[in-house]
């Protein structure tokens, strides 16, 4: 059974409380939750990893090396300016897809740019939660 980790970035354990109208009101937990049933349907195995320090979320990339067949990543913030956690998922070579709950493209120029998403096999944005859900699909088709 493939075994997925899941990442999450800075702020994102905020969820539900954080900006609802941008972010929505679900917890972390229940997505995690909702990414859990949707694993389990389509066979695969996830880890979640959520950390608002740069240098914890390079590390735990590093440790995909053996054991980790994809990632799933919503870097939060470090999407628009980590190179770190850029350079660790190319480095790595296991398959990402990267998500973001809001359309990063509609809002705030700075916000536009990922610089990690060239290291990725695409990107899911503007679904709110449903992203994950997308995403891990996504990922799915190229592991399984």
């Amino acid at each position: 059974m493939p075994k997925l980790l899941v990442i999450n970035g800075p702020n994102l354990n905020l969820l539900g409380m954080r900006e609802p109208g941008i972010y929505g009101s679900q917890s972390l937990d229940a997505i995690n939750d909702k990414l859990k049933v949707l694993a389990e349907e389509l066979g695969l195995k996830l880890e979640f990893f959520q950390s608002n320090h740069e240098g914890a979320i390079v590390d735990k990339i590093h440790e995909c090396v053996s054991g980790i067949d994809g990632i799933l990543i919503n870097p939060g913030a470090f999407t628009h300016y980590s190179y770190a956690i850029r350079d660790a998922v190319a480095a790595v070579g296991v398959p990402c897809v990267e998500v973001h709950l809001s359309n990063i493209h509609a809002r705030e120029e700075f916000r536009s740019k990922s610089v990690i998403a060239a290291a990725c096999l695409g990107q899911v944005s503007g679904f709110g939660a449903f992203s994950y859900l997308l995403g891990l699909r996504a990922l799915a088709e190229k592991v399984l």
